[in-house]
């Protein structure tokens, strides 16, 4: 019985997702009534003790990298600078190799710390062009998108500063170069195959007479091939950020805090604050690098932005707002069921499972499936059950910097099914529906998936970390 409570709370904020309900409203009433349906008496001790504690120790240590990170996209979409690299990376690739250039622009903009909300709103347009010169399906356009946006530069590529990569620093000890080689081969892996898909998609439409239709909606007006600034200046804030995150992770604050605690010691505070600096570094790299990312587009778009940057600020703030409370629902929501009875059983039964990374990797993105959401399954999975995983691969001699790589490359395996926020999000953006386009979606969702277990292959195989 207590193993069905917990399942049904689960399909249950499922269900609302999809059906395009909130989850910041109805996680804690799944997680309550899980409780209620176990112990009545525990459900407002619960959500006051356990449930709002965790969701407020996510926004802690997330809000600030969802803050700013939709910052940085905002501005570099106010200032044009987008609109410059998509520009100059079509011209580099080549028009007629629609579907590599906008999985290019959307893994770079990623990966220089671009939200993938942001990137799917700067891209559309230009990839509604390039299909409908091509005459290319637009139905395989989310698809391209999200395999440039949703992918390798998400959770596999050593370095991104989005926010799946840096939730296990604070779990691990890690930074968010972990695991170089193996996140480099992954997202190699995911590229490939990825591309290869979506062309044998195209050479299928083509082999029947389909192009890009008629009758779509949300068809973006035809835009200039003229950039606005200079593609080499457009570029330099995502090499700041990428840059300014390196620097600060691996010599500016291991130098400035070489110890692995630091005290807050205040006149007004009546004992000193105790912060384990290691579980931070990562967490405070990436937003120390977005702030000099963000002030390198002030400095270079001044006038482009000034007029622009109150409202904009505003339309990010509310963004970011949104993406870190779901999220942080979703944590508390995890924190709630992993304290059940029901749940000792699904834990259980995944310990059954004697490999601890196919362990980590099968654990990670079940639940982010269950979530739809990659950070949201990655924090209830690791606020579980990181120190089971910790455990058994010191054991095993693994080293935590691949237990990272796994555990975030796992989170953006099966998180995006049909209820995940991203992926109703580009759709409606495109203006197609689940039934034209999820197929191709699903299928860059199993490529992705299966990408995390080559990885744990190859380490097996070489022991490359």
């Amino acid at each position: 019985m207590s193993f069905l409570v917990c399942i049904a709370a689960l399909a249950f904020l499922m269900f609302v997702a999809y059906r395009g309900f909130s989850v910041i409203l109805f996680a804690p009433i799944a997680a309550l009534a899980a409780v209620l349906l176990t112990d009545p008496s525990l459900v407002l001790p619960v959500y006051s003790g356990l449930f709002m504690e965790k969701m407020v120790f996510f926004v802690q240590n997330y809000f600030p990298v969802f803050l700013l990170g939709a910052l940085f996209g905002k501005v570099i979409e106010m200032s044009g600078f987008a609109r410059s690299i998509v520009s100059a990376v079509i011209r580099m690739v080549g028009r007629e190799r629609a579907v590599l250039s906008i999985v290019l622009v959307g893994a770079l903009l990623t990966y220089g710390g671009v939200s993938l909300f942001v990137v799917v709103f700067a891209v559309y347009p230009f990839a509604a062009e390039m299909f409908r010169q091509g005459n290319l399906p637009k139905r395989l356009i989310p698809g391209t998108i999200a395999l440039g946006a949703f992918t390798l530069t998400m959770d596999s590529l050593p370095g991104t500063p989005q926010i799946q990569n840096v939730i296990p620093t604070s779990f691990f000890k890690t930074d968010i170069y972990a695991a170089p080689i193996l996140g480099t081969i992954g997202g190699l892996f995911i590229l490939v195959a990825g591309v290869s898909y979506l062309q044998w998609r195209i050479r299928q439409a083509e082999a029947v007479g389909e192009g890009y239709g008629t009758g779509h909606t949300q068809e973006p007006e035809i835009i200039s091939d003229e950039p606005t600034v200079n593609a080499a200046v457009a570029i330099m804030p995502l090499f700041v950020v990428g840059i300014m995150n390196l620097v600060f992770t691996k010599l500016v604050f291991p130098t400035f805090y070489p110890n692995p605690t630091a005290e807050v010691v205040l006149p007004g505070l009546a004992k000193p604050i105790t912060l384990t600096v290691k579980a931070l570094i990562g967490i405070w790299s990436v937003e120390v690098a977005l702030v000099l990312g963000i002030l390198t587009v002030v400095v270079f778009s001044f006038r482009n932005i000034a007029g622009k940057f109150a409202e904009g600020s505003k339309n990010a703030i509310a963004g970011s707002l949104l993406a870190s409370m779901n999220t942080a629902t979703e944590y508390g929501f995890g924190a709630v069921i992993a304290a059940l009875p029901g749940f000792i059983v699904i834990k259980e039964a995944l310990q059954a499972i004697p490999n601890p990374l196919v362990n980590e990797a099968i654990t990670v993105t079940t639940l982010a499936g269950i979530t739809g959401s990659a950070s949201g399954g990655m924090g209830i999975a690791l606020a579980a059950m990181a120190n089971q995983f910790i455990a058994a691969a010191n054991a095993a001699h693994i080293p935590l910097e691949v237990l990272h790589r796994v555990a975030a490359m796992a989170s953006g395996g099966m998180d995006t099914l049909p209820h995940n926020g991203a992926v109703i999000t580009l759709l409606a953006v495109t203006g197609l529906t689940h039934r034209q386009s999820y197929k191709d979606i699903f299928a860059i969702t199993c490529i992705k998936t299966s990408a995390v277990f080559v990885v744990i292959l190859v380490y097996y195989l070489t022991g490359l970390v």
